[in-house]
């Protein structure tokens, strides 16, 4: 019986001379399923891709992880740092000492947030000596008259500073004297300029060695925190539990999902959105299916009654155009899928849409292809022009022979 509804259902697909009006609208809505399912991918493609672009610029300036102590600084650094490594998921750590200053150079200047960090280590656990525009990072270390600094690119285009320029740094953080607080001054001497690639921290960030960081802050011993670095970034979470439960509860480890959590909760929030709105899309194209079957059953009201005439079941009535729905619904999907990896496997491989460096943290369209959101495009168009094709089907089932031929 199934080979019956089947042949039946794929002749209906089939337009006579006169019946062309109704194939062209269920070409429109197999092009209105493939749009749909191809708007999707490439979307949630670059959403993806533009999210896990920016992941990866935070995580490569920061670390994976990070400890601290709570209410004060860490005194046992070396302690803290051996019992943090001991942790499986662990791979590497560095002490950090934070600090804010002013930073100016012969005719400008600016606020700037400092890194003290102890070069070898930190090397080890974030990435920002990959991203050098000029000098090294490890030429903190060398034994110049004056300490060194790495600035990011745009704070050195403010300053109107190079590799080899000296810049003064003032920190509010000095000595208690009759006439008030005496700032801290210290010259240092561009050894370095980075770039991210994201504005924010190109244009505050700066990097010294811990020795020259603790001149500018009271801080004499310990360090404000352990930045850490795990085996894999999608474990950060497991991995920090872990750290926390090894070092007790007077320290707190927050992995960089939670450092971040505004930003990833609210990019997650709009791609559910996008998906949700494109979807429409495909239900647009579903109601074209609708209008379609119906204008089909309208056609073959007779051709219906003959066959429940000569025995064909309520049930397969309601096969014969659910087959049919189905047929529209896989072609689109089928297409779109195919439209949509193929347009993706394009901008991907040509970089043909170029993004403003100083508004984005890449310069070209980030595409990013996630087999699970392909399937869940897929199987929701599908199920969609499933449901659309319930009620053609059902109409079709409920014609009765004896009215649909009365007039013949």
């Amino acid at each position: 019986m199934a080979s019956f509804e089947w042949f039946v259902s794929m002749r209906y697909l089939r337009a006579k001379r006169k019946q062309k009006f109704i194939s062209l609208i269920t070409i429109i809505s197999i092009l209105g399923v493939a749009v749909g399912v191809l708007a999707l991918i490439v979307v949630l493609s670059v959403y993806t891709g533009f999210t896990e672009g920016l992941r990866d610029q935070i995580i490569g300036v920061n670390s994976h992880a990070l400890v601290q102590r709570l209410g004060s600084v860490i005194a046992e650094t070396e302690d803290v740092s051996l019992k943090t490594r001991t942790v499986p998921g662990v791979q590497a750590t560095t002490p950090y000492i934070y600090a804010q200053a002013l930073i100016s150079s012969a005719g400008q200047s600016g606020g700037i947030v400092l890194r003290g960090i102890d070069v070898e280590s930190a090397m080890q656990v974030i990435n920002i000596g990959q991203k050098m525009r000029a000098g090294a990072l490890i030429d903190l270390n060398k034994n110049l008259e004056v300490p060194g600094i790495v600035l990011g690119i745009d704070m050195a285009r403010q300053l109107q500073v190079w590799v080899g320029d000296r810049v003064r740094l003032i920190s509010p953080n000095g000595p208690l004297s009759p006439m008030g607080v005496l700032p801290k001054i210290r010259t240092c001497l561009v050894v370095g300029v980075f770039e991210t690639g994201m504005f924010e921290y190109d244009s505050t960030m700066g990097y010294v060695s811990l020795e020259t960081a603790r001149s500018l802050t009271d801080l004499r011993q310990g360090v404000h925190g352990i930045e850490i670095r795990v085996d894999d970034i999608d474990q950060a979470d497991r991995v920090a539990a872990a750290v926390q439960s090894a070092l007790g509860g007077n320290y707190t480890v927050r992995d960089w999902m939670q450092l971040n959590r505004n930003l990833f909760a609210g990019l997650k929030l709009e791609k559910i959105g996008l998906f949700i709105a494109l979807d429409l899309i495909i239900l647009v194209a579903a109601l074209n299916i609708i209008s379609a079957l119906i204008m089909v059953v309208m056609e073959k009201s007779r051709d219906i009654a003959i066959l429940k005439s000569m025995g064909a079941t309520t049930r397969s009535i309601m096969r014969i155009f659910f087959y049919q729905g189905m047929v529209i619904g896989l072609a689109g999907t089928t297409l779109g899928v195919a439209g949509g990896l193929g347009l993706c496997a394009l901008l991907k491989r040509y970089k043909i849409i170029e993004l403003p460096p100083n508004v984005y943290p890449m310069s070209t369209m980030p595409i990013k292809v996630v087999p699970v959101d392909v399937g869940v495009i897929a199987v929701s168009a599908i199920l969609i022009t499933l449901l659309a094709t319930l009620y053609p089907s059902w109409k079709a089932s409920r014609v009765r022979p004896a009215e649909a031929l009365s007039y013949e």
